[in-house]
């Protein structure tokens, strides 16, 4: 059953991966070109997933939409990584007052609503997809900082590491060539999760207008639907099912891959 469960959730994420890249050739229609044929069902003419208030194709809308979903939070989760990686590794290998700087800085970020905080910076210096992948990296990274100060405390005084020590290597290189390859797992299952996380936060952002409005987004989408939920349930149904099954599926991957990375789930299996 766990299996099935990650294949399919592998499925439906690797299908979101080939519309996002593809999209230009497997939209039926132009996703930004309106038409007389507004709030048409499902099925109606060529509009397999019916039609929005401006005439434009739901089907075209959400394979664009898949776009930006994946570039949110693949860029936002992979910038939160790196940073999370370079903080948590500086902690806690050098400890001290370094280690002691660096964890209240993640402490104070911890302690502050993403949510609203994302929403009161995007309201206040625009959005833009590339502001609202930097608000969400800086954000996110203290629970990686955090992961990786635990893995490299642990590690640090192991045989490999000081035989690391003993042959001259500087602290960097030890870091970054024999510590952390042992530390990757566990920040590479919070990453995935975290891919999950920055998509359900920009569709939230996007439904209340903050997305960049250039773009197709499944939250903007939602946010447009709003005044037609009793006429047209159509150009929310479908956007908020593809919010939920990526957001389902990557979460689903982040716990297949804690099942194949952990070895401590190894041992017992």
């Amino acid at each position: 059953m766990a299996n099935l469960r990650t294949g399919i959730a592998f499925s439906l994420i690797a299908l979101c991966v080939v519309a996002a890249v593809f999209a230009p050739f497997l939209a039926p229609f132009d996703p930004f070109r309106g038409g007389a044929d507004a709030l048409l069902p499902p099925g109606s003419k060529s509009f397999i997933l019916g039609s929005d208030h401006l005439g434009r194709d739901v089907l075209s809308e959400l394979i664009f939409g898949a776009r930006v979903s994946l570039a949110v939070g693949i860029s936002a989760a992979l910038s939160a990584s790196v940073l999370g990686l370079v903080v948590g590794s500086l902690a806690g290998f050098f400890g001290g007052w370094v280690d002691g700087v660096l964890m209240r800085t993640s402490e104070f970020f911890q302690t502050l609503p993403r949510f609203v905080l994302a929403l009161v910076i995007v309201a206040f210096f625009g959005s833009g997809i590339f502001k609202l992948i930097i608000v969400l990296a800086v954000l996110s990274w203290p629970p990686i900082a955090r992961l990786v100060r635990a893995q490299i405390l642990s590690l640090r005084e192991a045989t490999f590491v000081e035989a690391a020590r003993l042959s001259g290597m500087g602290s960097l290189r030890i870091i970054a060539r024999e510590i952390l390859p042992n530390a990757l797992a566990p920040v590479i299952v919070t990453g995935s999760l975290d891919i999950a996380s920055a998509i359900l936060l920009e569709a939230s952002l996007s439904f209340f207008g903050l997305g960049d409005a250039n773009l197709i987004s499944w939250g903007g989408m939602l946010n447009v639907a709003q005044p037609y939920l009793r006429q047209a349930w159509w150009m929310a149904v479908f956007p908020g099912i593809a919010i939920s099954l990526v957001v389902l599926s990557f979460n689903v991957l982040g716990d297949a891959l804690n099942d194949a990375l952990n070895p401590r789930l190894q041992e017992t299996a």
